[in-house]
Formats: structure tokens, C-alpha cells, sequence
């Protein structure tokens, strides 16, 4: 685990569509200044860049995958030895996934292969991937496997597995679902909005979600849902801090609904708004239904 004294820089890699993306986003989430597909030798720089003129940037993270060159990914441990010397510590994490897997996250996001300009097969993109990758994995600080993860899990293994939590006190994630497809496997407490208001009831609300602005006008003005809030938010300030005294690093709170689209995603950001404005950092929402 790093020292929380220290700034902290964290390179992502691995192969393309097992993860990355979901990791910087979560970083970014919890206050990371964020870059993707920098190339190598920039590495030192753009750390000096962020850091100097008083920007105050301590956490720094970083894309580097398969778009470098061969023979800028084999400098990546001078790279790194230099921006230990700029007094950063630094963590490698590499994102793996079984081909197969690989190969039907493609076919069912359509997306191409950052190797397919070359022509190449998507099986054969892979192997070749992952023959230019296999020097990264070999020298990384975490190998995740996220073959058997979806988005949410992922997002998870990203804080427990790199101690983001403990860098900065206890991580909370405010996720909203819906009942008919079935709890969150993860959650810590379950909170059930289908007593209140429904506005998919109202023809104009319908195709909204709880993060517009309509529907969160909607559900503000109806007295049962602020005391539901209200109600909530008591139980949140009495409880986080006996569960962070217990050392907890990461603690999931859900909120489902018929449909998961607006009482649950409101209460979700909601909710998560009030503990920021307490002060917590580490505070991130994920939207089942909506993702």
C-alpha cells in the first residue's frame, strides 16, 4: 500500500476491452487528475506538468495500452524510475480477460480492436495484443482478472484491490436497480423506493431518468420523498462513521425501484450529494439500469 503522504501516480494497461476504461473512470471518480493513451515517453513530463504551479495534483493516473510502440512500452520501468524520482509514488495495474471473453465484448459492443486497422482478424488482434502487452504484465503491481466481473464489479475491484479506500478514508458507491431484475450482489444496505411516487406515471417524465432535472424537481416537491431522504441521510450520518471506525475501505448502498430509472437513480445521486457535502471524498454513484 502506498504512503497517503506521498502523491501517487497509477499507469493502467492491458488489453483492450477488459477494463481499462471502467478504471480511469472510476479514478477520475474519486478525484484523479486522468489521462488515456499517453504515449511513454511523455510519462515524466506530464507528470512535472500536473504538478507544477502550484496545481496541488496528488493522485495522478494514467492509460498506456497496445497504441504506444513495442519499443516505447519496454522503457516503461526507466519512465517509472523517473517519476519515483520526481518523488511520486507509482503503481502498475494490469487488466487481463480470457479471449474468449474478449472476443464477445467486441461482438456485443461493436467497438474495434485498437489493432484492427492492420487488417487483422479479432482473434488474431488479440494474440498479437497480448504478445505486446505480456512485458507490462509481466512487471505489474496487480494483475486483475476481470473475465467473470461486469461494470460494477470492476469499478469495486478498483478501489479494494489498489487501496484507494484507505488512501482516503472509507470509498462509498450509491447505486440504483431495479427489483424486477433482482438485488445488487454487492450491496451493504437496500433501500426500497417503491412506496414513493412513481413518475413514470407521468406521460412527460417517462423517458427521463432521475438525474434530470425534471424529475428531480418532481420527486422534490412530494413531502414523502424528501422525509424518505431525509430519514435516510440520519441513518448515513449516524452509521459511516462506526462502520469507517471498523475499518471498513468500501461500503455499497442500493436503492431500487419497479424500473430503476428515476425514484432509485434520484435517491442515488441524491443521497451521494449529501455526503459529499459533509466532506467525504471516494464518493461515487452507478446506475444499474441505466448503464
Amino acid at each position: 500500500m502506498s504512503d497517503p503522504s506521498r502523491p501517487i501516480l497509477i499507469v493502467v494497461s492491458g488489453m483492450s476491452g477488459s477494463g481499462k476504461t471502467v478504471a480511469l473512470n472510476t479514478l477520475e471518480d474519486l478525484d484523479f487528475y486522468c489521462t488515456d493513451n499517453l504515449p511513454v515517453e511523455l510519462l515524466p513530463r506530464f507528470v512535472q506538468s500536473v504538478t507544477r504551479a502550484g496545481r496541488g495534483q496528488q493522485r495522478l493516473a494514467v492509460g498506456i495500452d497496445v497504441r504506444n510502440r513495442a519499443p516505447d512500452l519496454s522503457r516503461i520501468p526507466d519512465m517509472l524510475s523517473e517519476v519515483g524520482a520526481l518523488g511520486f509514488d507509482h503503481r502498475l495495474v494490469f487488466f487481463d480477460t480470457r479471449d474468449e471473453v474478449l472476443i464477445k465484448r467486441y461482438s456485443d459492443t461493436r467497438r474495434k480492436h485498437p489493432l484492427s486497422h492492420e487488417g487483422l482478424a479479432l482473434a488474431d488482434a488479440i494474440v498479437l495484443e497480448r504478445q505486446a502487452m505480456r512485458p507490462l504484465r509481466a512487471i505489474a503491481d496487480v494483475v486483475m482478472d476481470t473475465s467473470e466481473m461486469n461494470v460494477h464489479q470492476m469499478r469495486r475491484q478498483v478501489i479494494t484491490e489498489l487501496g484507494i479506500g484507505m488512501l482516503q478514508g472509507m470509498s462509498l458507491l450509491f447505486e440504483s436497480f431495479a427489483f424486477k431484475r433482482g438485488l445488487p450482489a454487492d450491496a451493504d444496505f437496500v433501500f426500497d423506493a417503491r412506496a414513493l411516487p412513481n413518475p413514470h406515471w407521468d406521460a412527460r417524465l417517462r423517458p427521463l431518468s432521475g438525474r434530470d432535472q425534471a424529475v428531480r424537481e418532481h420527486l422534490e416537491r412530494d413531502p414523502k420523498v424528501q422525509e424518505f431522504v431525509a430519514q435516510v441521510a440520519a441513518f448515513l450520518d449516524t452509521w459511516l462513521p462506526r462502520f469507517e471506525a471498523e475499518t471498513r475501505s468500501y461500503l455499497t448502498i442500493a436503492f431500487g425501484c419497479t424500473g430503476g430509472r428515476h425514484r432509485s437513480v434520484y435517491l442515488a445521486e441524491r443521497l451521494a450529494e449529501h455526503c459529499r457535502a459533509s466532506g467525504r471524498e471516494g464518493v461515487l454513484t452507478y446506475h444499474r439500469e441505466l448503464e
